[in-house]
């Protein structure tokens, strides 16, 4: 009998110089089984990919969720058609006048880049032919911080010791769906020559390689204690009343989220509360 495939989330450090789709196909190839992300990169960016396996693939709208974390350098006194290496570089010899990158609520307009459909066709397909579009789409996103790595010499603000073609590194935790080139833009002449993910949510760069089990790749949704009989309920995709387990203070605080169905150490399953029962979103663990 074949060995059922692998569940988990697999951490895998991308190169540059491939989708994540090729990523993705890899580890098909080399595991075998379903295997799917939670959010790609660039091309040219490198870092954390989320690799789903197996049923932990039912998982992935928590993981898309998270905020992200990246290390993003930015070469000053140049643009690019696309904000990045692989567009079209100009030299502009301008510096920006300060080092810094916004914080808190920012509206950003769809790139050109995009995978994002306008009246029916991706957005990347009419860069490709050198169109642009004024109709894309503006999004609002977070910036929960924005810190500069490379302090130049003079300290902050206008420094004249800046230079044309220099890089700097800006480390910057963010929404999920924000856009990195386009905030590395707003500091006027630069572009985003290098992007580096360390981090999604609590899962970094360091758990790269490894097989997170879904109740450890969960770690930051609440938990919910069930006892054997529940855990077959839930498993069968039966609700389990409110009154029937111990409500943690992190979901009786925010009784509208989701949270996780444990027993035994095993995710059973993610569940929101719903008119005094625990109604499960997504079941992981089969009912034996």
């Amino acid at each position: 009998m074949a060995a059922e495939p692998e569940t988990g989330v697999l951490i895998v450090d991308k190169p540059a110089g491939v989708t994540s789709h090729d990523v993705v196909a890899r580890v098909r190839r080399e595991r075998g089984g379903k295997v799917g992300h939670a959010g790609t990169l660039d091309p040219f960016a490198t870092g954390v990919l989320t690799i789903l396996l197996g049923r932990a693939t039912r998982l992935q709208r928590y993981l898309l969720e998270l905020p992200k974390t990246y290390v993003a350098t930015a070469k000053l006194g140049w643009r690019s058609s696309t904000g990045d290496p692989d567009g079209e570089l100009t030299e502009t010899g301008i510096l920006p006048e300060k080092l810094e990158l916004p914080t808190g609520k920012v509206e950003q307009m769809v790139p050109m880049t995009s995978a994002v459909k306008v009246d029916g066709e991706r957005l990347y397909k009419r860069a490709h032919r050198g169109e642009e579009s004024e109709d894309r789409p503006v999004r609002e996103v977070e910036v929960y911080r924005a810190e500069l790595l490379d302090q130049p010499a003079g300290g902050p603000g206008v420094d004249s010791r800046l230079e044309v073609g220099q890089e700097v590194r800006f480390e910057v935790e963010v929404s999920s769906g924000t856009y990195v080139r386009t905030l590395v833009e707003t500091l006027g002449d630069a572009y985003c020559s290098a992007l580096r993910r360390t981090a999604v949510g609590p899962l970094d760069i360091s758990r790269q390689g490894q097989v997170l089990g879904p109740q450890q790749a969960l770690c930051f949704l609440p938990e919910v204690a069930l006892d054997e009989a529940q855990a077959r309920a839930i498993s069968y995709g039966q609700k389990v009343p409110v009154e029937a387990v111990e409500l943690p203070a992190a979901v009786q605080a925010d009784p509208s989220g989701s949270f996780r169905l444990v027993h035994a150490d095993n995710l059973i399953a993610v569940a929101r509360l719903a008119d005094q029962n625990l109604r499960p979103e997504v079941v992981l663990e089969p009912a034996s």
